[in-house]
């Protein structure tokens, strides 16, 4: 299901958005269905289990993409503000629906995460930076009783995994956003624009990184992901890279494809575990400076890191983790190579 989502909206690419176009617009969402693939569980208690609030949503309009809103999530009831994640999408998922299991995870566990789409088929890639940035800024600006700019977040998968970078070290830099709690969780990142080398070298050195890679992803090279992580200034202690290869439990294959994380229609235990939980200890650690959650989520191999769940003595692969990643695979597996001309940060595709 995960595979053939992905491919529909490479499809869609030139044409609009990937959506379930489903409106919950000044909407109060009840939890999800437990529509869960596979035969491992979702967690039902620690890193990973939903919290206990309930969600809400605001939306606003989306300047920089007519048509269109951002929309903020946040926990239903809060009377200050709470830690806010500054999400940004991939290629295709201009809709709140495509990663709404993600956004309501997020909120269930008592913090606030923005989503701004921007168009697939823009201009420029600049324009889409820029419809992120000013969607991330507008919401800050609007709800500050909701939003908490001392404790922020920047997520992103593919397209926005890359953006994530510059967008947070502007934040970071130019906003002052994150001064008691700041991390990065990049998902898969495809080119990462309007990010020097000489910024990377200053970015703020007490931000957490998590950042993903998938074993089985045709899309974007890895070197996307290790290029980032290898001259970032964050210290090792504050920063892993994962690596994702598949599982096959009772028959059914966990797959490490491009597609994660995905969206409500097709999730499983790589989700949950793989994900979700990484990114709720993170927010624990980063904001709450929650030394268990550390040895989850940038535990440096810890068997509490590690560790994926099974189902009859039947164990999913351990992810792995490095501190010094290097490629498995050659550029001509990718789509998008960091050899190509298109990236900004070819140079360092050694």
């Amino acid at each position: 299901m995960k595979t053939t989502l992905f491919k529909i909206c490479l499809l869609l690419l030139l044409f609009g958005s990937c959506s379930r176009n489903i409106d919950t617009t000044g909407t109060t969402t009840e939890p999800l269905d437990d529509n869960l693939d596979g035969p491992i569980s979702r967690p039902t208690s620690g890193y990973g289990a939903d919290g206990t609030y309930k969600v809400s949503e605001i939306e606003f309009s989306n300047t920089e993409y007519p048509g269109t809103k951002v929309t903020v999530f946040y926990p239903t009831g809060i009377t200050s503000p709470k830690p806010t994640i500054f999400y940004s999408h991939p290629f295709g998922g201009e809709s709140k629906e495509f990663n709404r299991g993600l956004f309501e995870f997020i909120a269930k566990k008592g913090y606030v995460v923005v989503f701004v789409p921007y168009a697939t088929n823009d201009v420029s890639v600049d324009h889409r930076y820029l419809t992120l940035w000013t969607g991330f800024t507008k919401a800050a600006a609007n709800y500050p009783n909701i939003i908490d700019t001392k404790k922020v977040g920047f997520m992103g998968h593919s397209f926005g995994g890359g953006a994530s970078i510059g967008l947070a070290y502007k934040a970071f830099t130019e906003n002052g956003w994150g001064e008691n709690g700041r991390f990065l969780f990049t998902m898969a990142p495809w080119y990462s624009y309007q990010i020097s080398s000489d910024q990377l070298a200053n970015f703020p050195s007490n931000t957490k990184l998590v950042s993903q890679v998938y074993d089985e992803d045709v899309i974007n090279d890895h070197r996307l992901a290790i290029d980032i992580f290898k001259n970032i200034n964050i210290p090792d202690s504050e920063k892993d890279f994962y690596y994702f290869r598949s599982s096959t439990v009772a028959g059914y294959k966990y797959v490490t494809d491009h597609a994660l994380p995905n969206s409500r229609s097709a999730y499983d235990a790589l989700d949950y575990y793989g994900i979700y939980r990484i990114l709720d200890a993170l927010m624990d650690y980063s904001f709450n400076n929650n030394s268990a959650a550390k040895n989850i989520a940038l535990g440096n191999g810890s068997a509490e890191q590690i560790t994926m769940p099974g189902y009859k003595n039947q164990l999913m692969t351990p992810i792995e983790i490095t501190d010094n990643p290097t490629p498995k695979y050659s550029q001509s597996k990718y789509e998008f190579k960091c050899g190509s001309a298109n990236n900004p940060r070819i140079a360092n595709c050694n």
